[in-house]
C-alpha cells in the first residue's frame, strides 16, 4: 500500500515545483461605460485572450484578470475578443509583463462563417484526463451500426464476440474486460449489471454525436466503478441535430437496418427530437459449416426522444425517453423453438429484451459569477428472458440514479470547487437453471454517497484535479475512493499527464458472463463474492510537431497499471467442466503501454499508427498466471484520404492481433482439443463514401482477409453432450462481408 501513497507524495512534488523560471504576461481587460459625461473602467469576464498564431489562450476571470505564459514565438500578439465589442490586437515586447486592456463597444456585427474540418479521432487538449475523441467523422469511416462497431478503428478499446452463438460482443481497455469501464450516457450511467452483455449493441450508430475514451480513473463526481476508463456517449441534441436524417445499411448476410431522426425547434427555448432505429438479421448463415447459425436471426427497434428547454443565462433542462425491444434466435440451422426448445433434438439459443429508460439533465446558473447547480437523474426498467439449449436464465433489474452537483470558483476562475452528493438504487431479480444450479438471486443495492473535487488551471500551463468521494453500499460497506490528475504543458504542442486513484463495483457474475450459459459446464460458486476493488495508475504524454499549411505529425506515448484489492475470478482454466467463481487470493494486475502517430503530411491524407502491448495475470488456484484469450500484441493502421471539398473519401482499417494463450483442453478427447494458443492474425477493412449536397452513398467490406476462427464451437456436432463449449472466442467468427447504405439529410 505504500507505493500507492507514494505516487500521490511524488506527484504533488511534481506540481510544487513546475512552474518556476516561467515568463508571463498578466493583466486586466476593461470595457468603458458612460453615464452622461462620466465614464468609468469595468473589468470585463470571460473576456477571451489568446496568443496570435496558436491556440494558447485562456479567460479572463471576474475581476477580468488573465495570466498566460509567453510562448517561444516572435514577434508577439495578444488577441482580446468579447462578443459585441471589437478585437484588439496589441503587441507585447519581451520585456513586458502585465498590461491593461480596454475593450471598445461595436456598433455593427458582421457575419461570420468559419468552417473546418472535424478531425475523425483526437486527444482532448485541455482536459487533464487523458480522453480520446471520437467524432462523427471518426463514426462514420465504418458503417458503425452501434457501439460495439464504433471501436474497429481503436488501438484503446478491442472488441471480439464473447461466445459463438448470441452474437453479443464485448469490449477490453487496457487488456481488462469491458466491466471495468464505466458506460456513460452523457455523464450518466448507461449500461450496467444484466445490460453488460449485449448492452452495446442496444446504442444505434447514428444516434451518437461523439465518443469520449478516458483511460484510467475519471472524476469521482461521475461516481466510484470507473477502474481502466470511462466511455461516454454524446447523442444528437435537440438544438443541433438535423430536421431530418435518414439512414439506410444492408450487407450481404441479410441484415439490414433504417434509422431515421428529426429535430424541432418549438421555440427560441424549446427544442424536441425523435431518433427512430430498426434492425433485422433475416437469413441464417453458416459459413464455416458447423451446423450452427453464425450470427442469430434478430430483429431490433429503439426509439430516443429527448426534449431541451433552456433560456440563456439562467437555466438549461433536458429530459429523454427510451423504450428497446430486441429479440434473437441462434444455435443450429434447424432449430425450431416451437418444437425443439426444452428439449435435446436440436440445440438453440433464444434471448429476448425489454428495456425502458427515462432520465433528466438540469441546470441552473446562480448570480455568482462561475456557480451553478446540477441535477441529473435517470430510472431504467430492464428485462431479459433467455435460454440456452436447455440451460435457462431470466433477469430484470430496476434502477435509479440521482446526482447533484454544485459548482463554483474560488476567488479566481482558475480555482474551481464542485461538491455534491448522489444515490444509486439498483433492484435485482435473476433465475438461473443449469445442471447443478437452479436458484432465485433476489438483490437490492442502495449507495448513497457525497463527493468534492477541487480543480486548479495555473495560467493554462499546468492543472490540478484533486477529488475525493465517499459512498456507503448496502451490501458491501462503506467504499472510499479518492482520485488525483494532473497535466502540465511544456509548450501548446506538448504535455505530460499523470493520474492515480481507487475504484470499485459491484460484481453480478452470471449476468455479466452470460456467454457461459452456452456451453455445458457446470457453475460454482466457491465462497460469497465480495465487491471488486482496484488502484489505476497512468502517464500519457502527447506531442504534436506542426508543420505548414495546417500538416502536422502527432505522436502519444501512455502506459496504465491496475492492481486489484479484491477481483471476481472467474475460473475455467482449471477445471473444463466447471465454471469456478470466487474473490482473488493473490495477485491479479494489468500492465498496458501503448504509442499512437498521426502523419498529416499530405493535404487530405491521413495515417494513424498504434501499437499496445498489454500484459494481465490473475492468480488461479494459488498460481500467478496469463490470463486466457487476451492478445498481448495489437497493432493498427488506418488510412483516410478526401478528395477536394469532400466529395469522395477513402477509408482503410488494417488490425494486427497477435498470439494469445487459451484455456487447455488437454483433458478433452482429441477431436474436442484446442490448440494451446491462438495464432497471430491480420484484418482488413475498407469504406468508399461519395458525397451530394442532401445525401452521401457509402460502400464497404469488412475483414476483407476473410479470416475466422477455427472450430469456434467445441463439439458443435453433439451440443448436448459434456463437452460443448461455444464461449472460447479468441478471434472473428465472421468471415468476409460487404455491405452498402446511404444517408439522407436535411439541416
Amino acid at each position: 500500500m505504500g507505493r500507492k501513497y507514494l505516487f500521490f507524495l511524488i506527484l504533488l512534488f511534481v506540481i510544487s515545483t513546475s512552474s518556476f523560471g516561467q515568463k508571463y504576461i498578466k493583466g486586466t481587460v476593461f470595457e468603458k461605460e458612460i453615464e452622461g459625461e462620466q465614464s468609468r473602467f469595468l473589468p470585463m469576464h470571460s473576456a477571451s485572450v489568446i496568443w496570435k498564431g496558436t491556440t494558447n489562450g485562456t479567460i479572463t476571470d471576474a475581476n477580468g484578470k488573465f495570466k498566460l505564459l509567453k510562448p517561444n514565438i516572435k514577434p508577439l500578439y495578444l488577441i482580446v475578443s468579447y462578443v459585441g465589442y471589437v478585437t484588439d490586437t496589441i503587441r507585447i515586447s519581451e520585456s513586458e509583463s502585465e498590461i491593461n486592456i480596454v475593450l471598445k463597444e461595436s456598433n455593427v456585427l458582421s457575419e461570420v462563417e468559419v468552417s473546418a474540418r472535424k478531425e475523425a479521432e483526437y486527444i482532448d487538449k485541455m482536459s487533464a484526463i487523458k480522453t480520446e475523441v471520437i467524432s462523427t467523422v471518426g463514426l462514420q469511416r465504418l458503417a458503425c451500426c452501434n457501439l460495439s462497431e464504433s471501436f474497429e478503428g481503436s488501438g484503446t478499446v478491442d472488441v471480439n464476440f464473447s461466445d459463438a452463438v448470441t452474437g453479443a460482443k464485448q469490449i477490453q481497455m487496457l487488456g481488462l474486460a469491458g466491466i471495468y469501464s464505466q458506460m456513460m450516457a452523457e455523464n450518466m450511467p448507461m449500461i450496467r449489471g444484466l445490460a453488460a452483455p449485449f448492452g452495446l449493441s442496444y446504442v444505434p450508430g447514428t444516434w451518437m454525436e461523439s465518443i469520449q475514451v478516458s483511460k484510467g480513473t475519471s472524476s469521482v463526481i461521475n461516481g466510484y466503478e470507473s477502474i481502466t476508463g470511462q466511455i461516454n456517449v454524446e447523442f444528437k441534441k435537440p438544438q443541433k441535430a438535423e430536421k431530418l436524417y435518414v439512414n439506410m445499411y444492408g450487407n450481404n448476410e441479410g441484415k439490414g437496418e433504417i434509422n431515421i431522426y428529426g429535430a424541432q425547434k418549438i421555440s427560441p427555448k424549446v427544442s424536441t427530437l425523435t431518433m427512430l432505429h430498426g434492425e433485422m438479421q433475416a437469413l441464417r448463415v453458416d459459413m464455416n459449416k458447423d451446423s450452427f447459425i453464425d450470427l442469430p436471426v434478430s430483429k431490433q427497434f429503439n426509439i430516443y426522444h429527448r426534449w431541451d428547454y433552456e433560456v440563456e443565462g439562467k437555466f438549461c433542462n433536458q429530459y429523454g425517453l427510451k423504450v428497446m425491444y430486441d429479440d434473437r434466435l441462434g444455435g443450429q440451422m434447424n432449430f425450431n423453438p416451437a418444437t425443439d426448445k426444452g428439449t435435446n433434438s436440436s440445440y438453440g439459443v433464444g434471448v429476448t429484451t425489454q428495456r425502458y429508460e427515462l432520465n433528466a439533465k438540469h441546470g441552473f446558473f446562480l448570480p455568482k459569477p462561475g456557480t451553478s447547480i446540477g441535477i441529473q437523474t435517470t430510472g431504467t426498467y430492464h428485462k431479459q428472458d433467455s435460454y440456452f439449449g436447455l440451460n435457462e436464465y431470466q433477469g430484470s433489474q430496476k434502477s435509479f440514479y440521482g446526482n447533484i452537483i454544485y459548482q463554483t470558483i474560488l476567488g479566481t476562475s482558475d480555482h474551481k470547487l464542485s461538491l455534491g452528493g448522489s444515490y444509486m438504487y439498483d433492484g435485482y431479480n435473476e433465475h438461473v437453471q443449469v445442471s447443478t444450479l437452479d436458484t432465485n438471486f433476489i438483490v437490492n443495492e442502495n449507495v448513497p454517497g457525497a463527493f468534492m473535487q477541487y480543480t486548479y488551471d495555473h495560467a493554462k500551463i499546468w492543472s490540478l484535479i484533486a477529488g475525493f468521494r465517499a459512498d456507503y453500499h448496502s451490501l458491501y460497506g462503506t467504499f472510499l475512493t479518492p482520485r488525483l490528475h494532473f497535466k502540465y504543458n511544456f509548450s501548446e504542442n506538448s504535455s505530460l499527464r499523470l493520474s492515480g486513484g481507487k475504484g470499485y463495483r459491484s460484481p453480478h457474475s452470471i449476468a455479466e458472463n452470460i456467454g457461459l450459459l452456452a456451453s455445458s459446464r457446470q457453475w460454482a460458486f466457491s465462497e460469497e463474492l465480495k465487491a471488486e476493488e482496484a488502484w489505476n495508475y497512468g502517464i500519457s504524454f502527447t506531442q504534436d510537431i506542426r508543420l505548414a499549411d495546417e500538416k502536422k505529425i502527432s505522436f502519444s506515448l501512455d502506459a496504465f497499471r491496475t492492481d486489484f484489492v479484491n477481483q471476481v475470478i472467474v475460473d475455467i482454466e482449471s477445471d473444463l467442466r466447471k465454471v469456478t467463481l470466487s474473490n482473488l487470493h493473490g495477485q491479479s494486475f494489468s500492465n498496458s503501454f501503448q504509442a499512437n502517430i498521426t502523419f498529416k503530411v499530405i493535404k487530405r491524407l491521413e495515417f494513424s499508427l498504434i501499437g499496445r502491448y498489454n500484459d494481465v495475470k490473475q492468480t488461479y488456484e494459488n498460481m500467478l498466471m496469463q490470463k486466457p484469450m487476451v492478445s498481448p500484441y495489437k497493432g493498427l493502421i488506418t488510412a483516410s484520404y478526401s478528395t477536394k471539398f469532400d466529395k469522395w473519401s477513402f477509408d482503410v482499417t488494417n488490425q494486427f492481433i497477435g498470439k494469445s494463450m487459451l484455456p487447455s483442453t488437454s483433458a478433452n478427447p482429441v477431436e474436442y482439443q484446442m490448440m494451446e494458443m491462438s495464432p497471430a492474425y491480420y484484418i482488413l477493412h475498407a469504406q468508399i463514401t461519395r458525397r451530394f449536397k442532401h445525401m452521401d452513398i457509402y460502400i464497404g467490406g469488412e475483414n476483407l482477409t476473410n479470416f475466422t476462427q477455427m472450430n469456434s464451437i467445441i463439439s458443435a456436432s453433439n451440443p448436448f453432450n459434456q463437452y460443448f463449449d461455444s464461449s472460447m472466442i479468441w478471434g472473428p467468427i465472421i468471415g468476409r462481408m460487404f455491405y452498402a447504405g446511404l444517408r439522407f439529410k436535411i439541416k
